[in-house]
């Protein structure tokens, strides 16, 4: 039924701008159609597998065999690429480490451009460059389907429990209904503007993140090396004016909370490669409209000296390990 309501819009509106015009309404007949998913990490895998328990049937595509298995197996239908991905679903949600992979993903030889049905619903929840968003867009709009990037916020822990913040840039018109889907997989879905402002404020909130993981690790590492035990530190830091995400939702001391990377040797969470290619972001875009962030850029040094020291795999919160170690700082 719902593809034969699929069929029937697509046959009233031909012409790419009308198509476009009633799409919000020919999704909603057709909510519960495949909704296709690029990218299966840390991340994408858990917000895959709220949609599944929302009900969506999920097509499905990583260029890791191995992170396919898993969705694979709890019921979604594993396609051979981005393409392949497109041919079978009118709206897809992809979550990729980077600009050259989200580029590579949409435009790419096999990417979901090459098979996009007019009308499609392209949402990008990868934390890329604002302007590649932007020509992302652009492309997508020549092939008559529209493009929204939705970078998210919360870390793995909100992909599980499917409480993500979602950053939206895009047609105002289309919110609604990517505001269906972002919804089985976050708390809060916040419509920011035009694409490529949802990058904007995600490489904001990231800058500010590492900003405060830092200080959060000096802090604490200077309050061990008085004499002050870890976990009455941070119960202070928590009920006084310190207090932040960094210290008291995902503290990097080991062994202060239970269930976050720093209990876990730092594995798992947000890699430190990752950060380091977000305060890159934001570095870029601060040298485009000279803006001036002086910590924003001392913090992006910092973590780029930690992924030559062997911190690169770990979570950002090792950076409490790197300066226990690095004495010469």
């Amino acid at each position: 039924m719902a593809a034969l309501l699929w069929k029937s819009c697509s046959a009233l509106h031909s012409s790419v701008s009308r198509h476009a015009r009633f799409a919000v309404v020919c999704r909603s007949m057709a909510s519960k159609t495949p909704v296709g998913f690029i990218g299966l990490g840390n991340m994408g895998n858990p917000m895959a597998k709220n949609l599944l328990k929302h009900g969506y049937p999920l097509v499905a595509f990583d260029v890791f065999p191995e992170a396919c298995k898993e969705i694979q197996d709890t019921g979604a239908q594993i396609v051979d690429s981005p393409s392949d991905v497109a041919e079978k679903a009118d709206r897809i949600i992809t979550m990729l480490p980077s600009s050259l992979n989200a580029i590579d993903v949409y435009t790419g030889p096999n990417g979901v451009l090459k098979k996009v049905k007019k009308g499609s619903l392209l949402i990008d929840s990868s934390t890329i460059d604002p302007a590649v968003s932007k020509e992302l867009a652009k492309e997508t709009e020549k092939m008559g389907a529209v493009f929204m990037d939705a970078p998210v916020s919360g870390g793995v822990g909100a992909a599980r429990s499917g409480n993500l913040t979602f950053m939206v840039g895009g047609v105002e018109q289309e919110f609604d209904a990517a505001k269906e889907l972002l919804s089985c997989m976050g708390a809060n879905v916040v419509y920011c503007g035009e694409v490529g402002t949802g990058q904007a404020a995600k490489i904001c909130n990231n800058m500010l993140l590492a900003i405060g993981m830092i200080g959060t690790a000096e802090a604490m590492n200077l309050g061990i090396r008085l004499g002050l035990d870890p976990k009455l530190l941070a119960k202070i830091l928590n009920m006084s004016s310190g207090r932040c995400w960094s210290s008291d939702t995902y503290n990097p001391v080991p062994g202060v909370m239970e269930g976050v990377p720093s209990s876990n040797n730092y594995q798992g969470g947000f890699g430190t490669t990752l950060m380091t290619k977000d305060l890159g972001l934001a570095q870029d875009s601060a040298t485009k409209t000279k803006t001036p962030t002086p910590l924003g850029s001392l913090s992006h040094q910092v973590y780029r000296l930690m992924c030559s020291k062997g911190y690169a795999q770990k979570d950002f919160s090792s950076v409490f390990q790197f300066l226990r170690e690095e004495e010469n700082l």
